[in-house]
This record gives C-alpha cells, structure tokens and sequence, in this order.
C-alpha cells in the first residue's frame, strides 16, 4: 500500500501526555444556572488516549510553530469586521459535568456527557424538552439517523433509541449492542464477531442505506454492526494506534483517523466474503496525532483536526475521484479536538478554549470568518448546520451557520454566524469579529 507523501518530512510534534493528573477548569457564565463553586477535578475524555475504560489521562498538545507554508498564517488577526459578525445566544451551564458529544437532526440537538444521561435540546430556542437515561455513565458518542439514536458509553456497549412524534417528541430505547451475554458466546467460540470493544468506544458513523453501523474504538479497532438485528458482522482491525475519530461518505467510503498520525480510507467490496473492507489509500498528518474528522455534505473535501492544532484538508478530484492533499488550516495553540460541516463552512474546536469557523470557496481557499471565544475550558464537540438569516427591513438574506460547542467546562454554548461579505444591506454596522461572554 503506497502512502502519499502530500506533507513534508519532519519531526514529530509530541504531545503532553499527563497521566495521572487532573485539571480544574473555571465554569463559563452560564445565562440559564448559577456556577458552580464545589467543582470536581476533570480529566479529558477518552478519545484522546486510554490506558484502561476506569482511567481517562488527559493529552493536550504544546503550542507549536507552524512549518507549513500557508497563505494566511495568522487568520485571526485578518478578520474583516465588514464580512462576518458571531454572537452567542445561549449559554447553558450542566450539572452533569463535562460535555463529551454533540448531534443534532430534525430540529433537535443531544449531548452527551459525564452522566448516565443524554440530555436533548428543542432549536432554536435551545430548551432542554427531555432526557435519555441508562444505567451506565458517560456517553462518548453520539448519533442520529432517521428516527434513531445511536448513544456509545464508556462500558464500551451503544444504546439505541426509537424517536416517536406523536403528539410530543417521546424516545423508546430498543437496543443495547452487543446484548448482554454476546461477548462471553464469542470469547468461548474463538472469534470477535459478536464481542464488545476491548477500549471505550471514541466515534460512531451511521449507512443507513446498507443496513450498517460503524464503531470505532481505542482498542484500534472498526466493528461493523447490522443494524436490522445488530450483529456484528466485522472487525477492522483499522490503526497500530487508537483510533479517535471515522466519518462516512454517501457512497460508502469509510475514513478512521488515529494517533499513528494517519487518516487511512477503506472501501466496501461485496464480493470478498468475511473481510469486505479494504485499506485503499493511506493520507500522513505530518506525524501529528489526529483527533477529529469532518466531510463536507458532497463528500468533496474531508478534514482532519491534529494535536498540533492544524486541521489538513484534502480535495477529491472531480475526474479522478482521489483525494489530493489541499493545505492546512492553522490558527489554534492545542491540539484540534472536534470538527463539524455545514454548507460552505467548517467549524473547529481546540483545546485552546476557542472555536474557529472557516468559510470555503469555490477555489477551495478558506478563510476565517469568526473565533467563538468565551468557553473556560478545552472545545471537546461541536455541532453545526447552516441557516439563512433574514434582515428586519427587507427579504434580503445572509448566508449563516448556527453552532453548538460543548466543552470540558460543562457549558454548552450556541452561536449565529453570518458571513456577510455578499450582503445587500448591513443590518449590523458595529458588528466585531467575535463575541466573547465573560
């Protein structure tokens, strides 16, 4: 399998790796709850490393130097006040501690955090209309798909609930994958097809069209799930290193990143019986861990969030159909620890405390349109999905995202974005770059 070499040679970019010790983040403002002041010691979640599913040590990446020759090396310090505006419109401080995962569909949002809870959020107005609850603690993944949601936890098993809408949004849980009993049947029959992840599980990806549920794991490993009986019918043995983040295209083609600092790409062949993924193509980081994913809607541009606080993209070919490597995004001091698209944006999340949101041209050329600022702790998931915003005066519309951000401080903030560069009318003069709540 041949590797690109897209990116420069050079030396590794380390990591802090700080075992056994935990951190105590200042609680953010929140408009809704009081903070808190008998805070307990927090530690980053588990996608970032594992040692064992009881330990979370937190990694947090040094500030690095960019080596890479960009156009804009310091977006923040170009922002045109004129083109974009952001403002926080909510600011929810949880009782339930740090906030792990965000999803949203149909007008709905959940996340997902330290509790035995997943937490679910009515938009726009961004009041909380329900809880999903279990036994187990701490919710690492999330998501939705149809009228299902799809819950990982740190026991390494995901929890599966049917969405009704008859007269009020009602969830029903209908699964626990694998069933109780499974791992112990496939332990005794010799193979792996029916167990559990031996590592808490760090994403989840969703074809609904073929009936297919992808986990990832820090035990470095894809598990494949039916989802009409959820069985598992393969494992992937994907990374040497675990595996932090998997996005899916629409036509099926399966991305894992991991800290081996390499997005690997994997196809689905029907024909080749027990193991029908296959590794096509393997894409280099410049040795920096990866964290997070994000493809855009058509599948055209995947992203990948590093510890060295870069985001590399890559451009799929019209004609060829390959991904060529397209540059890279910097901006952030820690590493990158969630990403989202949306329309013609891409939103970060860093372990610096700040969001960055990016707008995408034709040409493939990004440009920092707004810095969310106003969280006390590190970004650790961030949902969006663009809108169109409409001036009070006229009809005449703004091109906009709305975001959701969720981090280890326990606040979930939601943010409007405009890019109004190709706005008729200014209905905010005196906007700024961004809004910070303090």
């Amino acid at each position: 399998m041949e590797t690109p070499s897209s990116l420069d040679d050079g030396p590794p970019n380390p990591s802090f790796d700080m075992r056994g010790r935990t951190l105590k983040f200042p609680r953010s403002a929140s408009s809704k709850e009081a903070p808190r002041s008998d805070l307990p010691a927090v530690s980053l979640p588990p996608r970032l490393s594992f040692s064992t599913a009881a330990a979370l040590p937190l990694h947090r990446s040094q500030p690095s130097t960019p080596r890479l020759s960009l156009s804009s090396p310091d977006p923040a310090s170009k922002l045109d006040p004129d083109a974009a505006s952001c403002r926080c419109v909510s600011s929810v401080l949880k009782k339930d501690g740090q906030i792990l995962c965000i999803a949203a569909a149909n007008g709905l949002v959940y996340t997902g955090s330290q509790s035995n809870a997943v937490s679910v959020w009515k938009m726009p107005e961004f009041t909380e209309c329900g809880q999903l609850k279990t036994k187990a603690c701490m919710v690492v993944a999330l998501q939705v798909s149809n009228d299902r949601v799809y819950a990982a936890y740190a026991d390494c098993r995901i929890r599966v609930w049917r969405r009704t809408w008859e007269g009020a949004v009602k969830h029903v849980r209908i699964a626990t994958v694998p069933a109780a009993g499974s791992f112990l049947r496939g332990y005794i029959a010799g193979h792996d097809k029916t167990s559990k992840h031996l590592a808490p599980i760090s994403s989840l990806a969703i074809n609904a069209a073929d009936d297919i549920l992808y986990s990832a794991a820090l035990d470095k490993t894809v598990k494949v799930w039916r989802i009409s009986d959820f069985k598992c019918i393969e494992t992937i043995q994907a990374h040497p290193d675990p595996i932090n983040a998997i996005a899916l295209a629409d036509d099926g083609v399966l991305y894992t990143a991991s800290d081996d600092a390499t997005v690997r790409v994997w196809r689905r062949n029907f024909c080749s019986g027990a193991r029908p993924h296959s590794l096509t193509v393997t894409l280099p980081t410049k040795h920096s861990p990866v964290k997070a994913l994000a493809l855009t809607a058509d599948g055209g541009v995947l992203y990948a969030g590093c510890t060295d606080g870069y985001v590399h993209y890559w451009l799929k070919g019209w004609f060829s159909g390959q991904l060529q490597y397209g540059g890279a995004l910097p901006g952030h001091t820690h590493a990158v620890m969630c990403l989202a698209s949306a329309g013609t944006y891409v939103v970060t999340g860093s372990a610096d405390s700040t969001g960055r949101v990016w707008a995408r041209e034709a040409d493939g050329f990004h440009s920092c349109v707004a810095v969310l600022m106003g969280h006390r702790g590190p970004i650790r998931c961030v949902a969006a999905f663009p809108d169109r915003l409409t001036t009070t005066s006229d009809d005449a519309g703004e091109e906009g995202c709305t975001v959701c951000t969720g981090s280890l401080d326990g606040v979930l903030k939601v943010w409007r974005v405009r890019n109004a560069a190709t706005q008729i009318h200014d209905s905010a003069p005196n906007s700024r770059d961004y809004f910070e709540l303090t």
